[in-house]
C-alpha cells in the first residue's frame, strides 16, 4: 500500500502539540511526512524540518512558500495540519482548502463564528475534508462511548457531566509569565480563555458521544485571579437537542488536578464514567445491577472501539494513540475519496468545520452569558439555527 503524503505547518522545535502530531500521523504507517513549514522564523524552520528528514526543497519558509510549492507539485502533500497560533488558523485553512488540500486544523478553529461559517462552506464548496483536532475523541473507549449510547444501552439520555480543570494557572505570581499571560489577553486569547482552550474539549466529548448537539446555555464565569481580564474558571449548564441537560466545570485554578478531562452519561437504564487519566478503563452501572469495569483491548467491544485499539490489554494507550486514531480515520476517508468507494463506517468519526463552528459559537455564548449573570444565551451558529 502506497502511503500517504502529509505536511504540517507549525508544530517546531520546542512546540507542546508538534510531536503529538507526527507520532499520531506516522504511527499506523499511513502516511509519509514529506513537507513542513514549522517555525514562524524562516531558517528555524527550514533547519529543523531538515533535521526531521525533510528534503531540503520542502523544508520550507512560510506556509504561503508551502502552499506555492506543494501546489506545483504533481506528488503534492494529501493532508496538512494547520498547529500554528490560534489567530491564524483560519487564513492557513481557508487557503489549502481553496487550493485542493484537505486540512487537519487544531481547536480553535477560527477566532470568530462569521470566520467558523466561513471555513464551513469552503470546505463544502471545494470538497475537502476538514477535520478539526479534538484529539480525545480519539480514544478507544471514548469511540466505545459512543456506540453505547447509539445502540441504546443506556436507553435515553438524561444528564450528562463534563469537566475539565486543572491547576497549572493557580499561581498568581505567574501573571507575568509570557505561556501564560497571553491566555488571559482578549487581544491574543479573544473572548475567553479557560473556556476557549479547555472547556470545548469537554462540551464537543459530550456532544460526540451522546450524539446531540448544544442549543442554548447558561454560564459563570470568574477570574479567580484578579489581574486577569479572561476567565480562569466557568460553571456552563446546557441544553441538547435531543433532550439531555448538560453541566460543565473548567478551571485552571484547581490546584492538584492535573489534566482533569472527565466525562459522565446518565441514561434511563445506566450510566457511564470515563476519564482521560485513566483511559483504559470505562465504567458502567446498569439500572438495578452491578457495577462493571470495561478495559480497553477486551474482547466482544463494538467496532468503533476494535478499531482504535493497537495494544494488548493491560498496556496503556495515551494521547498520541488517540492523536493516531484521527490521523487513521482521515486516512480512510482520504483514501475512500480517490478510489470512490465508501469508507469504513467505523472510520468516520473525525470531528469536521462543523464541530469547530459550533464550539466557536458556544464559545461567544460563554462569553455572553457571562457578562449578563448567567443569562440562557442560543448556543447554536447562526446557519444552523
Amino acid at each position: 500500500m502506497t502511503k500517504l503524503k502529509w505536511g504540517m505547518i507549525g508544530g517546531g522545535e520546542g512546540s507542546q502539540i508538534g510531536p503529538a502530531h507526527r507520532l499520531g500521523a506516522g504511527l499506523d504507517g499511513e502516511f509519509d511526512f514529506v513537507a513542513g513549514a514549522l517555525d514562524h522564523r524562516p531558517d528555524a524552520g527550514r533547519a529543523y524540518g531538515q533535521r526531521l528528514g525533510l528534503d531540503p526543497s520542502r523544508a520550507y519558509g512560510d506556509w504561503r512558500e508551502m502552499l506555492a510549492g506543494e501546489s506545483a507539485r504533481p506528488d503534492r502533500v494529501d493532508l496538512v495540519t494547520v498547529a500554528t497560533p490560534n489567530a491564524t488558523h483560519y487564513e492557513i485553512t481557508r487557503a489549502f482548502l481553496e487550493a485542493g488540500f484537505h486540512v487537519l486544523c487544531e481547536k480553535p478553529m477560527t477566532m470568530t463564528i462569521e470566520q467558523g461559517e466561513d471555513i464551513v462552506r469552503t470546505a463544502r464548496a471545494t470538497g475537502q475534508i476538514c477535520a478539526v483536532n479534538y484529539g480525545y475523541t480519539g480514544y478507544s473507549l471514548v469511540r466505545h462511548m459512543k456506540a453505547m449510547v447509539a445502540r441504546g444501552d443506556l436507553g435515553r439520555i438524561r444528564l450528562i457531566k463534563a469537566e475539565f480543570a486543572h491547576g497549572h494557572h493557580a499561581d498568581a505570581a505567574d501573571a507575568d509569565n509570557p505561556r501564560v499571560r497571553w491566555r488571559y489577553d482578549p487581544a491574543q486569547a479573544g473572548v475567553s480563555a479557560q473556556f476557549a482552550d479547555c472547556g470545548i474539549h469537554a462540551l464537543h466529548m459530550a456532544s460526540f458521544v451522546s450524539g446531540q448537539e448544544v442549543e442554548r446555555l447558561s454560564a459563570d464565569t470568574v477570574s479567580c485571579i484578579p489581574s486577569r481580564v479572561l476567565e480562569d474558571d466557568a460553571m456552563v449548564n446546557f441544553r441538547m437537542d435531543g433532550g439531555a441537560v448538560g453541566r460543565l466545570w473548567t478551571s485552571s485554578i484547581a490546584i492538584g488536578r492535573q489534566h482533569g478531562l472527565t466525562l459522565q452519561v446518565f441514561g434511563e437504564k445506566g450510566g457511564l464514567r470515563w476519564a482521560q487519566e485513566q483511559p483504559n478503563q470505562l465504567y458502567f452501572m446498569p439500572l438495578g445491577g452491578r457495577l462493571q469495569t470495561i478495559e480497553r483491548g477486551e474482547a466482544n467491544l463494538s467496532p468503533e472501539a476494535d478499531r482504535t485499539s493497537r495494544v494488548t490489554i493491560g498496556h496503556a494507550e495515551g494521547m498520541p494513540l488517540a492523536f493516531a486514531n484521527i490521523y487513521k480515520d482521515l486516512a480512510e476517508a482520504i483514501r475512500a475519496g480517490q478510489e470512490g468507494r465508501a469508507p469504513d463506517p467505523a472510520a468516520t468519526l473525525y470531528p469536521r468545520a462543523e464541530d469547530g463552528l459550533r464550539s466557536m459559537a458556544a464559545v461567544f455564548a460563554v462569553a455572553e452569558s457571562g457578562k449578563a449573570d448567567g443569562a440562557w444565551i442560543d448556543a447554536r451558529p447562526p446557519m444552523f439555527r
